[in-house]
């Protein structure tokens, strides 16, 4: 790869790396931010709806730095991420079990969040509460959900961000190489984030949410973000987890990972394997990752 190498989705050459080393050296005394703008203008590195992909070039840094080559300059002010992380405000729900019929819950709303707001703020407390991994900032392109019953109570949170970097069952499955992903994994997204609410005793609501939001989904991502989604993946834990709704709303289980992880230093698995499941949201998915 003539000394490319993989870093947040992009394929980074020596020049763009000695970009970024002339770079700190002219402005010793400039901030990451200034960088990381600069980086993406020179690059054009946009997402599909124009804007400059700042919040990934900032990751691409800190993984350059983390690797130890290159030396960014000392932060100034707090970690935007870590504001965004601390602990949501709790908020007052009613915990009350609802026990009812799918059909007696309807209309079933399921609708996407804007950032910040009541609902956004409801959203960040329900998952830090009650999902079992809780939930700290998204980086990078996401969407999230909240399903809500026909009495106003909330129901479920869904959340789509980046996909894996690599998921050999999900590679294979596709008829991706080394070349093809990097171009294509902008039109996949992963279900990071599934929450039924513990008081929605509802047969069968899981797997109808998932249904909702998959005819919705690469419309939403479109609007915000200028292109589409071809295919959603979910890492589901076992045996924690059967994934039984999964299958149910026509999701595809095509093998395990490996226990490897995000942040992984490559000398052995972080996490348990989990059970990779796919949903195709067209026909000619694969034809079209692969091409």
């Amino acid at each position: 790869m003539n000394g490319q190498q993989a870093i947040q989705g992009r394929l980074l050459c020596p020049a763009e790396l000695a970009l970024i080393r002339d770079w700190l050296e002219a402005h010793p005394n400039s901030n990451r931010t200034r960088l990381s703008r600069h980086l993406c203008a020179a690059w054009n590195w946009r997402n599909g709806a124009g804007k400059l992909k700042d919040m990934a070039c900032r990751s691409l840094l800190l993984k350059l730095e983390a690797r130890g080559q290159i030396r960014l300059p000392r932060r100034r002010t707090a970690s935007v991420n870590g504001l965004r992380n601390r602990q949501a405000t709790p908020l007052d729900h009613d915990q009350s079990p609802m026990e009812c019929s799918l059909k007696a819950l309807q209309p079933v709303r399921v609708e996407p969040l804007a950032e910040g707001g009541s609902e956004a703020a409801l959203f960040r407390f329900l998952l830090q509460r009650y999902h079992y991994l809780g939930h700290r900032n998204c980086v990078g392109e996401n969407l999230k959900y909240l399903a809500w019953g026909q009495n106003g109570r909330p129901l479920a949170c869904l959340l789509f961000g980046s996909a894996a970097w690599k998921a050999a069952a999900r590679d294979l499955w596709i008829g991706w190489n080394c070349e093809q992903r990097p171009r294509h994994l902008c039109l996949v997204t992963n279900n990071t984030r599934f929450l039924v609410l513990p008081w929605a005793r509802v047969p069968h609501l899981a797997s109808h949410l998932l249904g909702q939001v998959a005819a919705r989904l690469s419309a939403d991502w479109q609007q915000k973000y200028g292109h589409p989604i071809y295919l959603v993946e979910s890492f589901v834990e076992q045996p924690r987890f059967a994934g039984t709704c999964y299958r149910a709303a026509g999701w595809v289980e095509v093998g395990r990972t490996t226990g490897r992880t995000r942040n992984d230093d490559g000398t052995r698995p972080r996490a348990a394997p989990k059970a990779v499941y796919l949903k195709a949201l067209r026909a000619d998915v694969q034809r079209r990752l692969a091409a």
